[in-house]
């Protein structure tokens, strides 16, 4: 019986560990892409490791390193998935518009293999600025944009979450958090749309207490970067499992993505021609439905901001690819 095929452009931190939780979880067959240097492939050796603890977890899968600077990237054929997690990390003091002429011209190099070889395949965007690079990996590849998510809100409702956790005595079963807009210091935790239990958070914790934990969750990865001296890669590569398992296993998961807005989405978003981070529904076809939420008014004018942000983004990046 012919596997899904999972493929994983990067082995740096982020996308060794989902390399890795995709091998433990016996998910799929796992292909590992990353550039040859010196002398050395990381890829081969690092789908080496994990083929080889696979026989020891009795799971019948593949996984396979290629150098793409050598081989090219022809084995991207038949991929169900392809997550797209190569790119210059954050360094401390570093902005997320930093990194964005860095990443655009190696993102371009990827959506050229992926258009050649795995037309059909479902990309996720991992690489920062996130949201920019999910809209421009929409244009350069011209795919259909509910086939094109960039990770971010599921990560961000996560950081959101263990810090309720933080002050709670329940079980993280029992909260529900939400994270929309940008994937950056304009993110909105939605309070609106956050629970412990039944009970709307807002009635768990006093007004400066939300305050905190809006702070904390928009400051979250910048802390991580701080205090290691580079992006996380955990809790992100756990995001992209979340999202790679309901759409290979069909799950009809509700996931805050980032996502293109077009039509009556964008009506009701009040934001058009830009991917930025909603409730959407994954599937076998990706992004499948779209979740129309009603955001107070102090949540909706933060939304507006992280549009208004995310614009000046895409226009910057619109002009640096005309150099690329």
């Amino acid at each position: 019986m012919k596997k899904t095929k999972v493929s994983v452009i990067g082995a740096g931190k982020v996308g060794e560990n989902v390399a890795y939780l995709l091998t433990t979880l016996g998910l799929c067959d796992v292909y590992i892409f990353a550039r040859y240097r010196e002398g050395l492939e990381p890829a081969k050796a690092k789908a080496l490791d994990l083929k080889q603890m696979a026989v020891l977890m009795d799971l019948d899968i593949d996984v396979k390193g290629i150098s793409y600077d050598k081989e090219g990237f022809e084995e991207l054929k038949d991929s169900h998935v392809v997550v797209i997690t190569a790119g210059i990390p954050r360094k401390e003091g570093m902005s997320r518009e930093d990194l964005l002429y860095q990443n655009l011209k190696i993102l371009k190099r990827f959506t050229d293999a992926i258009k050649e070889y795995a037309q059909n395949s479902i990309i996720i965007v991992v690489s920062n600025p996130v949201d920019t690079l999910t809209y421009i990996t929409l244009k350069l590849t011209g795919f259909d944009h509910r086939k094109v998510i960039g990770m971010a809100g599921v990560l961000d409702s996560a950081r959101f979450k263990s810090f309720v956790k933080e002050k709670l005595n329940v079980s993280n079963a029992d909260i529900r958090t939400l994270v929309m807009g940008t994937h950056g210091d304009l993110m909105v935790p939605v309070m609106s749309h956050s629970f412990i239990g039944d009970k709307p958070i807002e009635e768990v914790f006093k007004a400066k207490e939300i305050d905190e934990l809006i702070e904390r969750t928009r400051k979250g990865g910048a802390q991580i970067v701080s205090l290691m001296g580079t992006s996380a890669y955990y809790a992100p590569a756990a995001s992209v499992i979340r999202m790679v398992e309901a759409i290979i296993n069909d799950r009809k998961r509700v996931i805050p993505c980032s996502v293109y807005l077009t039509g009556e989405i964008a009506k009701h978003y009040e934001a058009e021609d830009l991917c930025i981070g909603i409730p959407v529904v994954l599937g076998k076809k990706g992004v499948e439905d779209y979740e129309l939420v009603n955001l107070s008014g102090y949540e909706k004018r933060e939304f507006l901001k992280s549009v208004e942000s995310l614009k000046g983004m895409i226009k910057i990046a619109d002009n640096l690819l005309k150099e690329i």
